[in-house]
């Protein structure tokens, strides 16, 4: 009796599938249960998919696929259906991949399953709850391993993984380290399990080992079937008292990177749907480790690169304390165009009488982009401004040249600039034995200053365009003193603008902060900063802050500490308004306001503006050079006293005049006597200054001692 009988006699066909023509072959009894005439016959791949009913012909998909990768058999139940889209018959398949280059065959057999009744619709393994429970699983998985961020992370998804049905009690990531296994994670055993499994061969009899070196999953129903295929390496696994056990290979563009072993505690078949669980399951773990290992890479490089690139303050400097922080963005590599920097001037530094002398230098700045290019920009700016710094420049000088030289380094190669490619940036001279601090700024936010009694004043300096705009810019250069207490605050524009904010709501914050701060451990008061806009530490690399880590931060503070017991200084800031600048009136005006921020009188306090801001126009309108301010609050006995000063450099002083009613100046001098406690001018030098002092009442509403006038 021929073969094809026999099967026939059990209700059995043979069928052929060609993928690569998409050819499907039947014998007599295949066709029958297709609900075919019960002759041979070749159909196409459309014609045989009509038969079938649609939800299982998609699943058979995924079977054959995994019985492709895996060399196994293709195991499904499959419904048929009539003309008039009724189910017929239920018949299991069972067809061997024969695998031709890129194509494949299938030979195989339909056998009708006879519990089946016919006309009615019934739930097969891969369909009805099971199947909709382990698409949701899947979903569920990959969307958690997709925002794993680490190798520890994606460790911790996979073992928290709830499988429909045949969750594992055991798993463990294998690696490859050169020519041995290594085991990357495991969960489910007790610390030191992992030692033996370590560093296996790759030649070892153990069923990691293989996967890794053939690419084909290894599933082990039984104990006995582990015992017999790895005699060898049974007894490592057999004081785990696990009953079934999956290795599986963990596959990235084609390469073997390691393998994941599922173990389980009851038995377990490995069904078809079972295996497809696992198989998927692996992809998605192996392309979250491979996307984990870059990123971690990423890390440790850009770790390495803003090591390197940032100085170290240290040692200290006697007289001074300096504290800094670098905070990358959250996007790409962990390393943007933000810098700071501290240069030794000239002269070195010296102890003289107990106290730090010499000159230092402090760069902060920002190079646009946060790519491995503004980087290296940053990098190579870096070492321009120390270089010219040490040549012994003044401010202006180091940004010009710097200027200069970032203009030429974004060339093209056929000299064609290419930008743009600018950089913001502070350059500080700062004299450590007077306080004095000399400041260049090229497009960069202005420095600010914590006064010993906890005002902090925003400091207006004189700028020029951002560095590597033009190639000859000039950049006027500002003065001020630190005082013996004070703290100098400087930093870039993330500090300000992140969480939505711009430059003056930025600044706001920043305020309060350091307002708040007693102004003793900088290093405290720079992690305050950072952690306020940023986040803590916890946070910088995932998690709920991470959204707004929205551009680098960097953050300079320079503190001059008293040489002797603290001493309450006077409350000072001083400007210089250029005759190009009249629009800096405005800044004048909020300069003393911040300085009179809790002064108790405020008619006092706007009659002190009012006064400001005619002085400083007088001197723009009525001479050709620039106005300097200087305004200081000084504690007397009883209160505290506002003295205000603007000089100039002409030589023509001041007159008092009786404009009339339709007069638009010449009210200054009247203004001040109405207003001012005490009031006066006097040459000096080469120009005059003219001055205003106001007494703030010993409470709010009471009147202060009697004017006087005149310059006394």
């Amino acid at each position: 009796m021929r073969t094809e009988d026999v099967l026939a006699a059990i209700a059995t066909g043979l069928w052929r599938w060609d993928n690569a023509s998409g050819i499907v072959s039947l014998d007599a009894e295949a066709a029958r249960l297709l609900g075919l005439p019960a002759e041979s016959v070749q159909l196409t791949e459309a014609a045989v998919r009509s038969r079938f009913h649609p939800v299982d012909w998609n699943e058979i998909d995924g079977v054959v696929n995994l019985a492709v990768a895996e060399g196994t058999l293709a195991e499904a139940r499959l419904r048929i259906m009539d003309e008039r889209g009724r189910v017929i018959r239920t018949v299991r398949s069972r067809s061997k991949p024969l695998i031709e280059g890129n194509d494949y065959q299938l030979v195989g057999t339909l056998q009708e399953v006879a519990e089946q009744q016919p006309g009615t619709a019934a739930h097969t393994p891969i369909t009805g709850d099971w199947r909709r429970s382990r698409e949701a699983f899947l979903l569920d998985a990959g969307r958690a391993l997709a925002e794993a961020r680490s190798t520890a992370e994606v460790l911790r998804v996979a073992a928290s993984l709830s499988m429909p049905g045949f969750s594992p009690d055991g798993l463990a990531v294998f690696g490859v380290a050169g020519d041995r296994l290594t085991v990357i994670g495991h969960h489910g055993h007790s610390q030191g399990d992992e030692g033996p499994f370590s560093s296996m061969g790759m030649d070892t009899d153990y069923p990691a080992a293989e996967v890794v070196r053939t690419g084909r999953a290894i599933y082990l129903p039984t104990p006995d079937e582990y015992l017999r295929r790895y005699p060898m390496t049974w007894p490592l696994a057999q004081r785990f008292g696990r009953r079934s056990w999956a290795f599986v290979p963990l596959v990235v563009a084609g390469r073997t990177m390691g393998a994941w072993m599922a173990a389980f505690k009851h038995p377990v078949a490995f069904t078809p749907d079972e295996r497809s669980v696992l198989t998927t399951v692996a992809r998605m773990l192996a392309q979250a480790l491979a996307r984990a290992g870059v990123a971690e890479s990423e890390r440790e490089l850009s770790l390495g690169l803003q090591r390197t690139m940032m100085p170290v303050l240290g040692p200290g400097i006697p007289g001074i304390q300096v504290a800094a922080r670098y905070v990358p963005t959250g996007g790409g590599l962990q390393v943007g165009g933000d810098w700071y920097d501290m240069i030794r001037l000239p002269g070195g530094t010296t102890r003289t009488g107990g106290r730090g002398a010499g000159r230092i230098a402090l760069v902060i700045g920002d190079v646009q982009g946060h790519d491995v290019r503004a980087a290296g920009l940053m990098g190579q700016l870096r070492i321009a401004l120390r270089a010219y710094a040490s040549e012994g420049h003044r401010p202006d000088a180091v940004l010009s040249r710097a200027s200069r030289f970032l203009y030429g380094i974004t060339d093209g190669d056929d000299g064609e600039h290419v930008g743009p490619r600018f950089a913001t940036c502070l350059y500080l001279e700062v004299d450590l034995a007077t306080g004095t601090v000399d400041i260049a700024r090229a497009g960069h936010p202005d420095p600010a200053v914590r006064m010993n009694d906890g005002t902090v004043l925003l400091r207006p300096t004189a700028g020029g365009l951002p560095l590597g705009i033009e190639p000859d810019t000039d950049y006027p250069t500002t003065r001020l003193t630190l005082e013996p207490g004070e703290t100098l605050m400087i930093c870039t524009d993330g500090l300000l603008e992140t969480g939505g904010h711009d430059l003056d709501s930025g600044w706001d914050r920043v305020k309060e902060l350091l307002e708040s701060h007693d102004g003793e451990d900088l290093e405290q008061l720079a992690d305050t900063l950072v952690e306020a806009v940023h986040g803590p530490g916890s946070h910088h690399t995932t998690g709920p802050l991470a959204d707004r880590r929205e551009d680098d931060i960097a953050v300079l503070l320079l503190s001059r500490r008293p040489a002797g017991p603290a001493v309450e200084a006077p409350r000072r800031t001083l400007m210089t308004i250029a005759q190009a600048e009249p629009e800096r009136i405005a800044e004048a005006r909020e300069q003393l306001r911040q300085l009179l921020h809790d002064w108790a009188d405020e008619d006092q306090l706007d009659s002190a503006v009012l006064m400001v801001s005619e002085m400083v126009t007088n001197v723009l309108v009525h001479t050709d050079g620039d106005a300097l301010l200087i305004a200081e609050v000084a504690c007397g006995e009883r209160s505290r006293r506002l003295r205000v000063e603007v000089s100039d450099q002409s030589d023509e002083l001041p007159h008092k005049r009786h404009p009339g009613e339709m007069a638009s100046s010449g009210r200054g001098l009247l203004l001040m006597e109405m207003l001012a406690d005490a009031w006066g001018f006097a040459p000096q030098g080469e120009g005059k200054s003219i001055w205003f002092e106001l007494n703030e009442p010993p409470a709010a509403g009471r009147p202060g001692p009697g004017r006087e006038t005149g310059g006394r």
